[in-house]
């Protein structure tokens, strides 16, 4: 008995027709826009390994916000540039921080987009690090002799947590309506979510970079957010790439901790990562295409060697498919446009 030849082509020889089967969906509704603030007035200074990208003053940000809304995406997140660094971060939390400024412009102006702000302490350190920085038995700042090496410093979780905290009140109180935790120090989703609360602030939720990865692909964004540690590096918080058991550990425990949402980090190179964590928990998964996915396109699109268009969305779509049902990109506004 002869069997028929399986015939999968016949329903993909149209766009019409690949349409109407097409398995995943993009939508502007999905996308998150990235924003670094600096100081100044009338600032737009493009970062050199991110092109397209920009250092924006306040009254820059205002109009990126309100053109990101027009073109149909509905949040923004919000990195800050301060004018000062020190040892305990005063920029994250100080209620005329630049982010707290941009929050409160953004929000008289554009009124329905949702502001996520990013609550890290790397930006306002002067160290870099995204927690206090002890060497034995003292805090340890920029004004140190040299660099230390690894075994003579620590970055300390408990001491960190009451300036995470603060910074997330700080943001809420501005009108920032997402907080968005990205340092790695274990407990900090459960000292914010209980700051939010004796604030009286219970109502603003929690998106918990919760798989973090100590990843390469951050460098363009330590660029744009001057936020590059002056020694050391950030593995022995954020999480070893090779790891994926630890990722789940990492999840449940920032969702035991109270976070109403959560984020892989990066996206592309962890795809397994976000599939995984899909397939694991309910809440709301979110992932970052971060600065190097976005710089590695951007060049090879330069150089000809790919159709940019193409390779920017298929990357995006291949973040979707995995299960990321918000997807934090620098393309936000590109490919709003494309999808409309």
């Amino acid at each position: 008995m002869a069997f028929p030849v399986t015939r999968l082509r016949r329903l993909r020889r149209t766009e019409a027709l690949r349409s109407m089967v097409r398995e995943t969906r993009l939508s502007p509704e999905s996308f998150v826009y990235p924003l670094f603030v600096c100081p100044g007035e009338g600032v737009r200074k493009e970062v050199r390994s991110m092109p397209g990208v920009f250092n924006l003053s306040v009254d820059e940000v205002v109009k990126e916000a309100r053109e990101a809304h027009t073109l149909g995406v509905p949040s923004i997140i919000l990195f800050g540039l301060p004018e000062k660094k020190d040892e305990v971060a005063t920029g994250a939390w100080v209620d005329d921080g630049i982010v707290q400024r941009a929050a409160r412009a953004i929000r008289s102006e554009v009124r329905e987009l949702v502001i996520m702000g990013d609550v890290c302490l790397c930006e306002y350190m002067s160290h870099g690090h995204c927690g206090i920085v002890q060497a034995g038995a003292q805090s340890l700042g920029a004004a140190a002799a040299a660099p230390p090496a690894s075994a003579e410093y620590e970055i300390v979780n408990d001491e960190s947590l009451p300036l995470l905290a603060r910074t997330a009140v700080s943001l809420a109180k501005a009108g920032v309506d997402i907080i968005a935790p990205s340092d790695m120090m274990d407990g900090r989703v459960a000292a914010i979510r209980k700051a939010l609360d004796q604030a009286k602030l219970t109502n603003t939720p929690i998106l918990s970079y919760a798989a973090k990865f100590a990843s390469g692909y951050y460098g363009p964004f330590r660029e744009a957010a001057d936020s590059a540690p002056q020694f050391g590096d950030r593995r022995s918080y954020q999480m070893d790439p090779a790891n994926i058991r630890e990722a789940m550990r990492e999840i449940e425990a920032d969702i035991e901790e109270g976070a109403d949402a959560i984020m892989v980090k990066p996206a592309l190179p962890y795809l397994d990562v976000i599939a995984a964590a899909r397939d694991r928990f309910d809440l709301p998964l979110a992932a970052y295409q971060v600065s190097g996915e976005y710089a590695m396109i951007e060049a090879a699109a330069r150089n000809q060697w790919i159709d940019r268009e193409r390779v920017m969305m298929e990357s995006l779509l291949s973040i979707r498919r995995a299960g990321a049902g918000i997807i934090l990109t620098y393309y936000a506004k590109e490919a709003a446009q494309l999808l409309a």
